[in-house]
Formats: C-alpha cells, sequence, structure tokens
C-alpha cells in the first residue's frame, strides 16, 4: 500500500497537490478538515490493525 501512495505523490507535481488541497478546502471548510484527516487516519490505523492481526492468526496457524 505504501508503494501506491508514494507512486501517487511522485506522479504528482506541487501544483497539482495544491490543487488538490484548495479544492478540499472550498467542499469542507478549514475546520472539518483535520476532523476528515483523523477519521482517515484512524481508519488507516484500524485497517493496519486488523490485517497485521489476520498475518499473526496464519503463521500460528502455519506454526502448529
Amino acid at each position: 500500500m505504501n508503494s501506491v501512495i508514494c507512486l501517487l505523490l511522485w506522479s504528482l507535481g506541487g501544483s497539482e497537490i495544491l490543487l488538490i488541497v484548495l479544492v478540499l478546502l472550498l467542499f469542507f471548510g478549514g475546520k472539518k478538515l483535520p476532523e476528515l484527516a483523523r477519521g482517515l487516519g484512524k481508519g488507516i490505523k484500524e485497517f493496519k490493525d486488523a490485517s497485521s492481526g489476520i498475518e499473526k492468526e496464519d503463521e500460528k496457524k502455519e506454526n502448529k
């Protein structure tokens, strides 16, 4: 997943990123953006925790 994000960021230039940020500000406003980012971060963390839990369960099954 990190490679996808890195690939996306490398393919976007500074002006494209600035345009995306400005559009987000227009749609959601300055007060709502931190709240959205916090929710996105929590969602990503939960996904990573769940996927690492599944990997640990698979390793336990293989070791038995």
